[in-house]
Order: structure tokens, then C-alpha cells, then sequence
């Protein structure tokens, strides 16, 4: 049972009801009802994945670092969304665990991009020339650097979030490991 406040999209006012008929008209999933609690923190969270639209990694790459993040901050929540989007995007229930897994996701750069999400999350950021060396040499260059830790962040704000709120899962769970 949610901690927040849960906003009912049909009953939202002022800020928050724009957000639920506009950019998540069709995304009224339980996330966004207790995110609406500060409707600056859902703008956020929005103009986050917008700019991310434009990055320099794919939705596949994103969603590899999303399914790392989860699994490392153990939420449910964004393990069982990014499952079913990963799935959307034509993974296998295997591919997603590999990437929570952070192991070979069969293709070098999304088993680097997921390494790399690990070691962001282990040492919180202060990652070795070693971590760098590895991710650059899978084909990755500066901006995707720079990428990666923008993706990083929006799933442990959500990551929190979810901790925080005790969110109620509305996605089909995420396979076990």
C-alpha cells in the first residue's frame, strides 16, 4: 500500500491534471499517481526521459542501465516496468535478467553498458580508469559516458521513489533470480 498520496487522474488539478492530459495521457500508471504529489518533481522525471529521447544510447542501451540500477537498488517496481518494456522491445525474459544480472547480454556493448551501470552504483560514481577503459573500448565514447550517468540517475530517482512511496506494482512481476 502506497505511502503518498495516490492522484487519481480524473480528480487531479492545476499542474498535475495538465501532466495526466497531456504527456501522460497515456501513462496513468501508479509511478506518475504518487509522483503527482509535486507536480515539479513528475516535470522533472519528464524532462529527464524527453532529453534522454535524444541521447546518444538506444532505448535498448537505456533500458539495459534501468534493469542493472533496479536490480542493484532492489526495486521492484522498475524491475517488473523496465521487464515489460524491455520485452516491448523484443528482449527475452533471459536477455532481461542477464542485463540485472550484469552479465553477457550476448551483444559486447549492452554486457559493458550494464558493467558499467554496476560499477556507477558500486562506487557510488567514483568509477576506476580501468571501469572507463572498459566501457570506452566496447565503442563507447565521452557522450555516452555523460549519457549513461543521466540514465543512471532517473532510475535511482525512481529507483527512491518507489522505496519511499512503497509504490504498488501495476506491470506483470520480473522473473526471479
Amino acid at each position: 500500500m502506497p505511502r503518498l498520496n495516490t492522484i487519481d487522474p480524473a480528480n487531479a488539478e492545476g499542474r498535475a491534471k495538465e501532466l495526466f492530459d497531456g504527456p501522460l495521457a497515456q501513462m496513468k500508471i501508479n509511478i506518475f499517481k504518487g509522483m503527482a504529489n509535486s507536480p515539479a518533481a513528475l516535470d522533472v522525471y519528464l524532462a529527464i526521459s524527453q532529453g534522454l529521447k535524444s541521447s546518444t544510447l538506444s532505448a535498448k542501451e537505456q533500458e539495459t542501465i534501468q534493469l542493472a540500477v533496479g536490480q542493484a537498488n532492489s526495486c521492484d517496481y522498475c524491475l517488473a516496468a523496465h521487464t515489460m518494456i524491455g520485452k516491448g522491445a523484443g528482449r527475452s525474459d533471459d536477455q532481461t535478467v542477464a542485463a540485472r544480472q550484469q552479465a553477457d547480454l550476448g551483444d559486447a556493448k549492452l554486457t559493458a553498458i550494464a558493467k558499467f551501470a554496476g560499477a556507477l552504483h558500486e562506487k557510488k560514481g567514483f568509477v576506476s580508469d580501468d571501469d572507463l577503459a572498459a566501457f570506452k573500448s566496447a565503442g563507447y565514447d565521452d557522450a555516452a559516458v555523460v549519457d549513461a550517468i543521466a540514465v543512471y540517475s532517473l532510475a535511482t530517482f525512481t529507483n527512491y521513489f518507489n522505496h519511499v512511496n512503497q509504490t504498488d506494482v501495476d506491470f506483470p512481476a520480473a522473473p526471479s533470480i
